[in-house]
């Protein structure tokens, strides 16, 4: 089993970023869980989402302490919570960050680390404002292509069926951060 752990702002689309996922590895014709972990739920506080996928049911139900790998939307959320707390030796740091992932490395000894312009993309997608760039969908493109864990078809499919409103320019941020994710730097 796959275990991911997301960590975001409220109105980033952590949560919705998961539930995308889990339904792309389904069509994908995996089993997945997502869900949500809350803390004072509002725009700004910092959420997290989990992500299980395998290929046999899941039965398991608790919050993920120990991940394979993580997907940091928010970067400034680096300095304010512990987001590698748990996870694995040779684990994978995917970050919206326009730095590479050389720059960054520092902040993820002992883990590999990926980086995507999420913020910029979405931005230049009109997701969201110049201020609070909606990055759910570019941190997806670049998931899939840091990992691997769906096709590009499945994740385009689950982005127009789950996101309500402007799902073409979701679809085209994340094709674009699928094409523009670092290489994973290892440890």
């Amino acid at each position: 089993m796959m275990e991911i752990r997301f960590h975001g702002r409220g109105g980033q689309g952590t949560v919705v970023a998961s539930k995308i996922m889990a339904d792309a590895v389904f069509l994908d014709g995996k089993f997945s869980q997502s869900f949500p972990a809350f803390g004072v739920e509002r725009r700004g506080a910092p959420v997290t989402a989990f992500l299980r996928v395998d290929e046999r049911p899941i039965r398991i139900r608790t919050e993920i302490y120990e991940p394979d790998h993580i997907v940091i939307l928010d970067p400034l959320l680096v300095n304010q919570v512990p987001v590698t707390r748990g996870l694995k030796p040779g684990g994978i740091v995917i970050v919206n960050s326009d730095a590479a992932p050389e720059a960054i490395r520092d902040k993820f000894a002992g883990f590999g680390v990926a980086t995507v312009p999420a913020s910029r993309i979405a931005h230049r997608r009109g997701l969201g404002s110049s201020q609070a760039p909606i990055v759910n969908t570019a941190i997806l493109g670049a998931v899939t292509a840091v990992l691997g864990l769906v096709t590009m078809d499945s994740l385009m499919k689950a982005i127009r069926e789950g996101v309500p409103t402007r799902s073409e320019e979701n679809a085209e941020a994340a094709r674009e951060a699928f094409e523009s994710a670092s290489r994973v730097l290892s440890c």
